[in-house]
């Protein structure tokens, strides 16, 4: 299917590394200018691995959850591109700890990351793509919007991913500007095969995921990949699970 986004321009926040790096490969091959967007030079290596394949990839080394440097970002692009169709909201990482334990800094520090930044970027979005009369913005939520062990913080943030991902789709639906969310479940990849409990929580979510294996970044990235195609115009305000079947 063409999705008929070749020449777009997609700005990847968290394309660094996992998920998002992903993704960023992923539009690359589609034929999107590609801004990839992470807080350290890994932005630079992904952006020029897309121009090595033949693609059109900008790296950006810059915070997130810095609105200076976010509003110098956005800047930045405009003054290469000019505009910007997709906007993929998908910085993001978790800090676990039990409630009586999660210190203040680890509260802020998560919800700061994967809840402000999404608003920061976006509010710099959304007025060229106002001009245009069109966008796609996809923000990252995950399962674990809905609960889970010692993520008070992870799963409070992305819940409010979802509740702004809605009530942008609402603000902007007569504007062809679409707001849709995508909530990936417990996925293999280098950051989780990391972690001291991975084996722990590897045996958890297969013995809870019907389709009885674990997830990785392309099945997320293919998934996104439909909602900031053309043809996607019609599904705004959604939020598409990815997770094999999973809901606990």
């Amino acid at each position: 299917m063409d999705l008929e986004i070749k020449g777009h321009v997609a700005v990847v926040t968290g394309g660094g590394r996992g998920l998002g790096e992903e993704i960023c490969l992923a539009l690359g091959e589609e034929g999107c200018k590609v801004v990839v967007w992470d807080r350290d030079d890994a932005a630079l290596q992904v952006a020029q691995r897309i121009r090595d394949k033949g693609g059109e990839a900008i790296g950006i080394a810059a915070d997130v959850t810095k609105v200076p440097q976010v509003k110098s970002s956005i800047a930045q692009v405009l003054e290469r591109y000019g505009s910007i169709e997709i906007l993929i909201n998908c910085a993001g990482f978790s800090r676990d700890a039990p409630v009586t334990e999660m210190t203040d800094q680890q509260w802020l520090d998560v919800v700061d990351v994967n809840l402000n930044a999404p608003f920061y970027v976006t509010r710099e979005v959304v007025p060229v793509m106002l001009k245009n009369k069109y966008g796609r913005i996809v923000n990252m939520s995950s399962r674990a919007r809905n609960g889970d062990n010692f993520k008070s913080n992870y799963s409070a943030a992305k819940a409010g991913v979802v509740g702004f991902t809605m009530a942008l789709a609402i603000e902007l639906g007569k504007s062809g500007i679409t707001v849709n969310a995508v909530a990936p479940g417990f996925c293999e990849t280098e950051r989780t095969r990391g972690l001291p409990y991975f084996k722990d929580l590897k045996s958890r979510a297969l013995a809870l995921t019907p389709t009885d294996r674990l997830g990785n970044e392309r099945d997320i990235a293919d998934g996104m990949l439909y909602l900031v195609g053309k043809r996607s115009g019609y599904i705004s305000g959604e939020v598409l699970q990815i997770a094999g079947g999973r809901w606990r």
